[in-house]
C-alpha cells in the first residue's frame, strides 16, 4: 500500500514539510515542520505549521508521530507546537520522534548554549534503533540511519518512499553541507549509496530545494532514484568517493554559517520547545556567542 503524501513548502528557509497518510485508517505522520522566525523583528510565528493544522483538519488525520530527520541548523522546527496544538483538540499524544543519535547532538550543543540537562530529557519522546518499523495505519515505516550531513540523521521510508532530510538533494543541488561538529563527507558519501541502490522507481522526497537561479523550475518535493543516478550532480552514477569527499570539502571550507544556526539549534535540540520565559510574559531569549577580539 502507498501513503498519501502531502509535501508544504516552506519558502524563507527552502524547507519541504510533510504530511504522509494511510489512505484506509486517515493516520498519518508530520515530517520536519517550521516554525516562522523573522530575525529582524524578533518574532517566532506559527504562519506555517498552522498551514499543515489545516491540512489535518480538512483530511480527517489524526497524527500518530511528529518526525524529525535530524536537528536542523537552519529553521526551527514547530514539531512541540503541533503536538500541542493537536492535544487541545483532543487528538490523543502523537511522540515527537527522531533517531537515538539525537542524544550526540544536544550534548555537543548544550554545553555551547547552556541547555539544562532536564530540557533535553524531555526534548524527544521517543527515540528510534536503527532499520527500527513503525506504523503509519496499515503501513509500515522503517527508520534509515544516514549520517554525514550530521551524525543524528535519519531517513523515513513508507511505501516506496522515502523522506530523506538532507541526505540527498534534487539532482541540480546535489548534496548537503559536511561541516557541522561530527559531520563526514565519506558519511554521506555512503549515506547517499543506500538511497540509490533502492528500486529506481522510488521517490526521494528531499529536505529542501534551492532550484538554481538559471533553472527556471519551481521546488520539487522528490525525483526518482532513476533520476538522481542519472543526473544528480555531485553523486551520480559513476561518482568516486574520492571525487565526491574531495569536492565537498573544498566546498564546505567556503560556506559561512546558516543565518539561523544558532536560534535553531537551541530550539531544535529541544524538540521544538522554547526556553522558558525569565518573567512569565510571551518572551523567550535565545544565546548568540560572540567571539571577542582584542580591543
Amino acid at each position: 500500500m502507498e501513503p498519501i503524501v502531502h509535501p508544504i513548502f516552506e519558502k524563507d528557509t527552502g524547507t519541504w514539510q510533510y504530511i504522509v497518510a494511510c489512505p484506509n485508517t486517515r493516520q498519518a505522520v508530520i515530517i520536519d515542520p517550521v516554525l516562522n522566525l523573522n530575525l529582524s523583528e524578533c518574532k517566532i510565528e506559527t504562519t506555517s505549521a498552522d498551514e499543515l493544522l489545516a491540512v489535518v483538519e480538512a483530511n480527517n488525520y489524526t497524527i500518530v508521530r511528529h518526525l524529525e530527520t535530524h536537528a536542523h541548523a537552519d529553521h526551527l522546527t514547530a514539531s512541540f507546537y503541533l503536538q500541542q496544538q493537536l492535544l487541545a483538540t483532543k487528538q490523543p499524544k502523537a511522540p515527537i520522534s527522531t533517531g537515538r543519535r539525537i542524544r550526540q547532538v544536544q550534548e555537543t550543543f548544550a554545553a555551547r548554549y547552556g541547555v539544562p540537562r532536564a530540557e533535553l530529557d524531555q526534548a524527544f519522546d521517543y527515540l528510534f534503533d536503527d532499520d527500527e518499523t513503525f506504523s503509519v495505519g496499515d503501513i509500515t515505516a522503517q527508520v534509515l540511519h544516514l549520517p554525514g550531513h550530521t551524525p543524528d540523521h535519519s531517513g523515513y521510508k513508507i511505501g516506496s518512499n522515502v523522506f530523506t532530510g538532507d541526505s540527498i538533494f534534487n539532482p541540480d543541488v546535489g548534496s548537503a553541507r559536511c561541516d557541522f561538529p561530527n559531520g563526514d563527507a565519506n558519511a554521506l558519501y555512503n549515506s547517499m549509496q543506500i538511497l540509490l541502490i533502492l528500486p529506481p522507481h522510488y521517490k526521494l522526497y528531499t529536505g529542501h530545494d534551492y532550484p538554481p537561479t538559471d533553472s527556471g523550475r519551481e521546488p520539487l518535493p522528490f525525483v526518482t532514484v532513476a533520476d538522481q543516478l542519472e543526473g544528480n550532480k555531485h553523486v551520480k552514477q559513476g561518482t568516486s568517493e574520492e571525487e565526491f569527499v574531495d569536492w565537498r570539502r573544498k566546498r564546505d571550507s567556503s560556506l559561512n554559517e546558516p543565518r539561523l544556526l544558532h536560534p535553531a539549534l537551541q530550539v531544535n535540540i529541544r524538540g521544538g520547545r522554547l526556553p522558558a520565559s525569565p518573567d512569565g510574559t510571551q518572551r523567550t531569549f535565545l544565546q548568540v556567542p560572540f567571539h571577542i577580539s582584542e580591543f
